[in-house]
């Protein structure tokens, strides 16, 4: 089950409070302004800074 249209919208990143969009495979959410991916497990977004990778 992908993540619902109505959390995307909510969810931010925890260190710049950007905006975070799916990575196009889905396994992850990529902030816009500082380019850390949160990684989705088991359709849960783990939305903490230490989990993330920084991507360009």
């Amino acid at each position: 089950m992908p993540l619902s249209p109505e959390l995307l919208e909510i969810l931010v990143c925890p260190l710049c409070k950007e905006s975070v969009r799916p990575t196009p495979n889905g396994d992850g959410l990529k902030c816009l302004r500082c380019k850390r991916v949160f990684p989705v497990r088991d359709d849960i977004p783990i939305m903490l800074i230490d989990e993330a990778k920084v991507e360009e």
